[in-house]
């Protein structure tokens, strides 16, 4: 049987060509990508605390000290003497009273140490943020606390010390302060950081040798050498900062 061949024409025009001359009949067209939509403008950064935690903590204080300064001696006595972190008071409320004992300040808000704790937790907490500070100022706090009570608490129970050792007054912000200042240390070049803890900690040194308050004294100390035993990891937590990038 033989193969019937067409014959060769002109070439057909395209369908899409038939179609774009009946109205409605558009013969479709590949896709094309979507424009991209217009660059948004800028908008204004959000403002945000620097130092949060700092200045939380700092309205608290001023808030207690206001009302040490307002009201009866002899009630805020019983404030201070109902957070006091004594032997007493770490057998039966710890979290309680090593959490209360650190929202008074002795001497009041305006007093220099105040101001020093301060600036010492705002550079720190522009290094290594609010809640790391946070921790630092609680380890020194509650460790040095329990390095000086729990000895007063064993010699009240072998007959070295009287049962009104138990009931010491001890409140304050001071250890805390004491460990942010060897933190914050450690983020400094040499030339800041030694002659840092030789004035903070010769202060702390005469303060002992004057045999005024000895636990608190050694308190002190003690909070120092926690904050220096954190270098290994503020070092690592910090950020870059002009003029206190530390140094080996």
């Amino acid at each position: 049987m033989e193969r019937t061949v067409a014959p060769t024409g002109p070439p057909l025009p395209e369908v899409s060509a038939l179609l774009d001359g009946i109205p409605g009949q558009r013969a479709p067209h590949p896709a094309e990508p979507p424009a991209e939509p217009p660059a948004a403008a800028d908008s204004p950064p959000r403002f945000r605390l620097p130092v949060p935690f700092t200045l939380a903590y700092a309205a608290v204080l001023a808030l207690t000290s206001y009302v040490t300064e307002r009201l009866d001696p002899t009630l805020v006595y019983t404030l201070h003497q109902g957070f006091s972190t004594d032997v007493a008071h770490l057998v039966q409320t710890p979290v309680l009273v090593l959490v209360g004992s650190a929202l008074w300040v002795a001497g009041g808000f305006a007093s220099l140490f105040t101001l020093s704790f301060l600036v010492v937790l705002t550079l720190l907490e522009r290094r290594i943020g609010g809640a790391r500070t946070a921790l630092v100022f609680l380890l020194g706090h509650v460790l040095a606390t329990l390095a000086t009570e729990v000895p007063v608490g064993l010699a009240v129970l072998v007959g070295r010390l009287p049962d009104s050792s138990l009931h010491r007054l001890d409140y304050g912000i001071s250890f805390g302060v004491a460990a942010s200042v060897g933190a914050l240390a450690g983020l400094l070049a040499p030339w800041l950081r030694w002659p840092l803890l030789a004035a903070f900690g010769g202060m702390l040194l005469q303060d002992l040798i004057a045999f005024t308050d000895p636990l608190t004294n050694w308190g002190h100390l003690i909070a120092l050498t926690i904050g220096i035993a954190t270098w290994p990891w503020v070092r690592r937590w910090a950020e870059p900062a002009p003029g206190l990038r530390q140094a080996a």
